[in-house]
């Protein structure tokens, strides 16, 4: 019978803190250039210039009909030898974590631009033929209007998906780099105990994003009251 032994856990707090940073930093640059550029593209979705909605729904169509693990793939091969070429760098120079945020922020900018589209939409009619009325742009109508609005309607869906994209950042193995996952799988298979840095790992997954869906849910209830 396997016997449990967690004693390499508390020695292993520090490199497994350096590993969940690295995770949150992918989440949050991803998240903050994904809602950006998913803005643009749901922008440019809705918009009545044929070649602009042509790219961003063969963009969205693309990214969300290949498997993340893959984009990550291209990414760690395309992103560093793009900048070595561009910025001159070094060929030891680590680029997998600038390669990891690349590859994540613009694939769930496919998916935060439907979000954001969806929210758009879901702005009345007469909002924008009253910015038009009072003499806006389309540009100033969109930032002053309707994008204020979507965006408090999308709250809720914009941190259901920043959650699952938490989660995917445990992807970033296929880089060989050290997120929270990595590290523990690392330190698990140094100390010969897999299992326990596994189950430990899974446990703060489900406590963060357990937390952060119930956050989630009371901002989802507060919308609707």
């Amino acid at each position: 019978m396997y016997e449990y032994d967690w004693s390499s856990i508390p020695g292993a707090l520090p490199y497994l803190w350096e590993g969940m940073k690295v995770s949150l930093e992918i989440t949050f640059v991803a998240i903050v250039a994904g809602i950006v550029w998913g803005t643009l593209l749901a922008m440019m979705r809705l918009s009545n210039l044929g070649p602009l909605s042509w790219f961003a729904a063969g963009y969205v169509n693309l990214f969300r009909s290949v498997p993340l693990v893959m984009v990550l793939l291209w990414f760690f091969l395309i992103v560093p030898q793009f900048l070595r070429a561009v910025l001159g760098l070094d060929p030891t120079t680590d680029t997998r974590l600038a390669s990891a945020m690349v590859g994540f922020a613009l694939f769930e900018a496919a998916y935060y631009s439907e979000i954001i589209r969806a929210g758009i939409q879901s702005v009345p009619k007469g909002q924008v033929a009253a910015a038009y009325a009072l003499g806006m742009t389309y540009g100033q109508a969109m930032r002053l209007v309707i994008l204020p609005q979507a965006f408090r309607n999308m709250v809720p869906l914009l941190l259901t998906q920043a959650i699952i994209l938490f989660q995917d950042t445990s992807l970033v193995y296929v880089s060989a780099l050290a997120d929270f996952f990595g590290a523990a799988y690392k330190v698990g298979e140094r100390d010969g105990r897999l299992v326990e840095l596994l189950l430990f790992a899974g446990a703060v997954y489900f406590v963060i994003c357990y937390s952060a869906s119930y956050v989630v849910k009371r901002l989802h209830q507060g919308n609707g009251s």
